[in-house]
């Protein structure tokens, strides 16, 4: 299974398209459903960040003053995550900042999103919440700090994504539950995603039987 890059952003606002910008990133690198590398940094994009956000995050304008700029923290994390496909919950948003600050720092951002939201209403339509910290704690997976912070919420991600791969191959008989299974996966819907899922498996049951 190829490596997989799961991101967090914290930011000032929910969206760069008003000016609003990212201030914390962090991804987590899996391989194989293992942890193998990590990337954190705050970042200073020269803007200021509004008291409420402060209160929610923690980061203050002191802490981003001593950052690196924005485009030195997006250029290494670019490097960092190379081709990696990536994953975030709810991805949307950050998605658009990774295509944001990227797109500032003079780069592109081809890495296609997966999005662990979308994800955990197909395969735990019975959830009563599928916000991060709750889905984590129903499904007692590790918590590591205060939400919020980027390296926690990343790593929360990466825990949930692992749990979801561990319940496809477990539950329901898919053999490699990569980022491209992902994908496909997040674009059914809920009354489709039983064929679509014994589809898969019957298929690759039959590539397997083909195989020398």
């Amino acid at each position: 299974m190829s490596r997989i890059a799961v991101i967090d952003f914290e930011t000032t606002g929910i969206s760069p398209a008003v000016g609003d910008r990212a201030t914390e990133l962090a991804i987590v690198l899996l391989e194989r459903g293992q942890v193998v590398d990590r990337f954190q940094s705050l970042m200073n994009a020269g803007v200021h960040i509004p008291a409420f956000i402060t209160q929610l995050t923690g980061i203050t304008n002191a802490m981003v003053a001593s950052a690196p700029r924005a485009e030195t923290v997006m250029s290494e994390a670019a490097r960092f995550v190379g081709d990696a496909p990536m994953v975030a919950h709810n991805a949307s948003f950050d998605r658009r900042y990774w295509q944001a600050e990227l797109a500032l720092a003079g780069l592109a951002a081809p890495q296609p999103f997966a999005c662990t939201v979308m994800l955990s209403r197909r395969l735990y339509p019975e959830a009563p919440s599928h916000k991060l910290g709750a889905l984590v704690q129903r499904m007692r997976l590790p918590q590591t700090g205060a939400a919020h912070r980027a390296m926690v919420d990343a790593e929360m991600a990466a825990a949930l994504l692992t749990q979801m791969q561990h319940d496809l191959r477990v539950r329901h008989g898919v053999a490699e539950p990569d980022h491209r299974f992902l994908m496909g996966l997040q674009a059914c819907s809920r009354a489709a995603m039983p064929r679509w899922l014994a589809r898969q498996v019957a298929a690759a049951g039959a590539l397997s039987a083909m195989a020398p």
